[in-house]
C-alpha cells in the first residue's frame, strides 16, 4: 500500500501541475495560476482534520478524493480570481474589486460546494458492506470541500493582494 499512496501522491502532483500549465497557458501570468492553486492548501488540511475527528483512516479513497478536489476547488479560486482581474482591467480600485467580486461570486462558489457537499453525504452515512471506504472518502472530500470553501473565499483574495504586491511589475 505504501506504493499506492507514493503512485497517488505522485498523480496529485502531475494534476496540479497540469492544472497550473494549463491556467498559464490561459491566463498568461505565472502569478494568477498561483493565486489560485494556493487555495489548494485548505484541502488536506479540512480533509485531515475531519478524517481525525471522524476516526476515519486515510486511504486510498480519500487520496483518490483529494485528486477530484483539486478540479472542484481550483474552479472556485478561478472564478473569484478572475472577477477580481476583470475589476482592476475595468479600472476599479484594488479594494472594490475584491469586495464587488466577493459578492457577486460568493453565490456561485456556495452553490457549487454545496452541491458537491449534499452529493457525497451519502458516501459520510454509508452503512452496510463496504461502507468503510465509502465512508472515509466521503468524509474525507467533504472535509476538504468545506475548508477549502471557507477558508478560500476569505484567503483567495488575501494572497492576490500580496502576490500582486510581491510582484508588482509582473
Amino acid at each position: 500500500t505504501v506504493e499506492i499512496f507514493q503512485s497517488l501522491g505522485i498523480a496529485i502532483v502531475v494534476a496540479i501541475g497540469l492544472v497550473y500549465l494549463t491556467m498559464l497557458i490561459t491566463f498568461g501570468k505565472a502569478r494568477i495560476p498561483f493565486i489560485i492553486l494556493s487555495s489548494l492548501i485548505f484541502v488536506p488540511i479540512g480533509s485531515l482534520v475531519t478524517l481525525f475527528l471522524a476516526n476515519e483512516p486515510l486511504s486510498v479513497s480519500v487520496m483518490i478524493g483529494f485528486l477530484m478536489l483539486i478540479g472542484i476547488v481550483t474552479t472556485n479560486a478561478i472564478v473569484l480570481v478572475d472577477r477580481i482581474g476583470q475589476n482592476i482591467t475595468r479600472g476599479l480600485p484594488i479594494r472594490e474589486s475584491l469586495i464587488e467580486a466577493g459578492k457577486t461570486r460568493l453565490r456561485p462558489i456556495l452553490m457549487t460546494s454545496i452541491a458537491f457537499i449534499l452529493g457525497v453525504l451519502p458516501l459520510v452515512i454509508a452503512g452496510g458492506a463496504g461502507s468503510a471506504s465509502q465512508r472515509a472518502i466521503g468524509t474525507g472530500v467533504m472535509g476538504g470541500m468545506i475548508t477549502a470553501t471557507v477558508l478560500g473565499v476569505v484567503f483567495v483574495p488575501v494572497f492576490f493582494v500580496v502576490v500582486r504586491k510581491l510582484f508588482k511589475g509582473s
